[in-house]
């Protein structure tokens, strides 16, 4: 058992299980058996499923055994700047990467549950494009739990922002549901209205990373109206997946811009390319 990411694992099999199964204080005995005996009818109509394959599970909002060990758990040692995972670890200090010292990122701190592989994939491709909103809450508790550290002292969470012809399409954004999540789990304020997508762009999907960065830029911007009230906080800007990063840069660059104090950057998944170094 690896000491480093059982605590992970612990963290996220609490993180995944829904409100109603956690501790609750008891109001009477009659209030658990009636709550009790709706979820039996609930089950039986609609058995619990597992949040990727679909596969049965004991309770929902859950993952089953095979997508369970299919999730790579981003667990330390992993770089303090990036939070992309290292092959090892020395002292006690934070891990900057030689990845983050060649092409320091414009936030400060990034934090994900998992690397982004084939069932990190398949839970952001329902949330996101299946309307499956059932697995935000699960799925932001896990990113709660993974990013505690940069939580820890963040004044509000600013998610990603969809443009609005993308938001009447897809009639959500999968980023502001989770940072809701994430927001009730922390106790802080989601300001969505302090970055706004000024501009449509193409889907990211399938561009290089030099096409990528092409498409968004310029295509992020605080309203004036926000400015006074985002100047000088500790923001955490919150969003499904980070591949490249040009989305997310273009959005912390966006909220630097018109003075926010600092920028971390909380996603359920990443793409980590290689094996990195650490340097210290």
């Amino acid at each position: 058992m690896d000491p480093f990411l059982e605590p992970m694992r612990e963290n996220a099999r609490e993180a995944q299980a829904p409100p109603a199964t956690r501790a609750a204080p008891s109001f009477g005995f009659g209030l658990g058996l009636g709550r009790r005996l709706w979820r039996g009818l609930v089950d039986v109509a609609l058995p619990p499923a597992c949040m990727a394959c679909r596969a049965a599970v004991d309770e929902p909002g859950c993952l089953c055994g095979g997508c369970w060990s299919r999730l790579s758990f981003i667990a330390p040692p992993f770089c303090d700047r990036l939070g992309t995972p290292l092959p090892y670890g020395f002292g006690e200090g934070r891990l900057i990467s030689l990845a983050a010292r060649e092409a320091p990122p414009a936030y400060g701190r990034a934090r994900a549950v998992a690397e982004f592989g084939d069932v990190a994939r398949d839970l952001i491709h329902a949330l996101k494009y299946a309307d499956r909103l059932d697995i935000a809450p699960p799925m932001g508790r896990m990113m709660a739990r993974a990013g505690a550290d940069i939580l820890s002292d963040a004044q509000a969470l600013v998610p990603v922002p969809l443009h609005r012809l993308r938001l009447w399409r897809r009639r959500f954004n999968q980023s502001a549901a989770l940072a809701g999540v994430i927001g009730g789990e922390a106790g802080l304020p989601v300001r969505a209205g302090w970055l706004e997508r000024q501009r449509a762009t193409v889907p990211q999907v399938g561009l290089d990373r030099a096409a990528r960065a092409r498409n968004v830029q310029g295509a992020f911007a605080v309203p004036e109206m926000a400015k006074g009230e985002l100047r000088g906080r500790r923001l955490v800007l919150v969003d499904d997946v980070l591949t490249t990063g040009a989305t997310i840069d273009a959005c912390v660059k966006a909220l630097l811009r018109a003075g926010a104090g600092r920028v971390d950057v909380l996603v359920f998944a990443r793409v980590a390319d290689a094996v990195d170094t650490p340097l210290s």
